[in-house]
């Protein structure tokens, strides 16, 4: 625990000057906003960005109506997941960036809060968010909780520190099979571990924005447009390599490429222009075109727009060892899908869509080549239904976001009694 707290102190300096640049949050990320009072008794729930929040929203919704006695303070580590939060527009919700985890800034936090339990989802561990919570006797619970092999590695070296935090955790349900098997390894006891669940099947389809939409339709050809969704370093030259064979026998084609960080924009505008294709830059008002077949979608909340437009959509993180992104987004958009050979964040999900056919798995610039010129409009319209079946069926079987509020309930305990209204005078 020194080791971590010595990092913060030297992560100091960097944090001060991001507090400079985003004045407008500073109180948040020190802990410092929030109500005199709270209302209601608060639910603290935390996910690191937009995909995270966006698949606790069943959720949220689920606990708002079970439990009109509480409300949620929703916290993310971006502005976009806070705006996402505020979209909404839920009763009894709060959107706010994250403090920082210094425990000075996360008692500021509790302290004006007061919550009764912390929902962390994502796949970052911060120790004093945590222990913070736990010594006060609040209950954390981690849901969608992901661990790779990497991550768990780390914490190996750390037993100490990976006992105290695992013994500080009161309930986890982990996305996948394999990071349950990891935090228990890590220390997790038996009792403490819930069901596998992924909250991203339960997740409603975003909408995009319809505007844009019906501006970017005309020049991007559903059937002619691959989208490579939420890419990482290592896989946007062999897609590119893949789509500039496909651009030479259909000049029609199009390419949307929409990196998971998009603070990779001017290294990836280097890889397409070394291909030899011309691009248009999302963030600068681009538009794709005849000579500018590929569209860089360096911009964040975007990209249900993005699976809108295309016809196929190869998912990231997948040509390389990242375990894949989530397949449930393209399929409720209708978008026919490929994928390399890591999907171990979503082995059961991929699984079951490769099996039925309704989904294919590549390797590499020559695979995804062959996989386009085999996807014409028809087939790609039978894969997106097949898709949306084989998921709807795994959705069905599984356990779901009530079985998780039940868990945070009998952490909780009930709410208290309402007490009985007063008898207005006059009326006996």
């Amino acid at each position: 625990m020194l080791s971590y707290r010595i990092l913060l102190s030297l992560a100091a300096p960097g944090l001060a000057l991001l507090l400079l640049r985003d004045r407008p949050f500073a109180r948040e990320r020190l802990g410092l906003s929030g109500p005199e009072r709270p209302r209601h008794p608060a639910i603290w729930l935390h996910g690191a960005s937009n995909g995270e929040l966006a698949s606790a929203r069943p959720l949220i919704e689920r606990l708002l109506a079970r439990r009109p006695d509480l409300c949620i303070v929703a916290t993310s580590n971006s502005r976009t997941g806070r705006a996402l939060v505020e979209s909404w527009a839920l009763p009894r919700v709060s959107a706010r960036l994250a403090p920082y985890d210094y425990r000075w800034a996360l008692r500021l936090f509790i302290g004006r809060w007061q919550p009764r339990a912390l929902i962390l989802i994502e796949s970052e561990l911060w120790p004093n968010r945590i222990f913070e919570m736990a010594r006060r006797d609040r209950p954390v619970l981690l849901l969608g909780a992901r661990l790779s092999a990497r991550s768990a590695a780390r914490w190996q070296r750390m037993p100490a520190l990976a006992r105290r935090l695992t013994g500080a955790i009161a309930y986890l349900s982990a996305q996948e099979p394999a990071s349950r098997n990891r935090f228990a390894t890590l220390g997790l006891p038996p009792e403490r571990r819930g069901p596998v669940i992924d909250l991203k099947a339960f997740a409603p389809a975003a909408r995009p924005d319809a505007d844009d939409l019906n501006a970017l339709a005309p020049l991007l050809p559903r059937a002619r447009t691959l989208l490579a969704a939420s890419t990482h370093e290592g896989e946007e030259a062999p897609i590119l390599e893949a789509f500039a064979r496909r651009w030479r026998a259909d000049p029609q084609a199009r390419l949307v490429l929409a990196p998971r960080h998009p603070r990779r924009a001017a290294q990836i505008a280097a890889l397409i222009e070394r291909t030899g294709l011309g691009h248009a830059t999302r963030s600068r008002g681009g538009r794709p075109g005849p000579d500018r077949p590929v569209l860089l979608a360096d911009t964040m909340g975007e990209m249900a727009l993005w699976y809108a437009l295309a016809g196929v959509s190869f998912i990231g993180g997948s040509l390389v060892d990242k375990g894949g992104h989530t397949p449930f987004e393209p399929a409720a958009a209708g978008s026919a899908i490929l994928h390399g050979p890591h999907v171990a964040n979503f082995a059961a999900a991929y699984g079951a869509l490769d099996r039925a056919g309704a989904a294919e798995g590549v390797a590499g610039a020559d695979g995804l080549s062959a996989a386009l010129a085999a996807l014409d409009g028809a087939e790609q319209t039978r894969r997106a239904a097949c898709a949306r079946e084989v998921l709807a069926g795994l959705r069905a079987e599984a356990p779901g976001p009530d079985t998780l509020i039940d868990a945070l309930e009998g952490l909780m305990g009930a709410p208290a009694p309402t007490p009985p209204a007063e008898k207005e005078p006059g009326n006996g």
